[in-house]
């Protein structure tokens, strides 16, 4: 694995920017305007929901990153991010030890792998 693992943002450029530690930049998947229940309800922005997580892209990981890779979808906490702006496009600043999950295509057929972080 190389110390800069980034992917490009959507105009197909590379970010300028190299992450530390065990630092993680992802992409948002949505706004967090208004959205759909899963039987088709509308439910506004404005709407009181309980804790709800969101997923998001992995745009960049630091050098010390071991479960995630740029290009992963993670779960993450919207309530406990730090946001930056990079030309003009809002990511998300977060810490591996934040996320709560990884949804990759390379996890399918790994059942001997225990998914432990030590």
């Amino acid at each position: 694995m190389s110390v800069n693992r980034t992917v490009s943002d959507t105009q197909h450029d590379k970010l300028p920017i190299r992450m530390l530690h065990d630092r993680v930049l992802v992409r948002q998947d949505n706004s967090e305007g208004e959205r759909r229940s899963g039987g088709g309800i509308l439910i506004p922005a404005t709407a009181a929901v309980g804790r709800r997580l969101a997923w998001a892209e992995v745009v960049a990981v630091g050098q010390n990153v071991r479960t995630v890779e740029p290009g992963d979808r993670v779960l993450y906490d919207p309530e406990d991010r730090a946001e930056v702006e990079v030309r003009g496009m809002t990511y998300v600043l977060m810490r591996e030890r934040d996320l709560h999950a990884v949804a990759a295509d390379r996890f399918e057929g790994a059942e001997d792998s225990t998914g432990l972080y030590l």
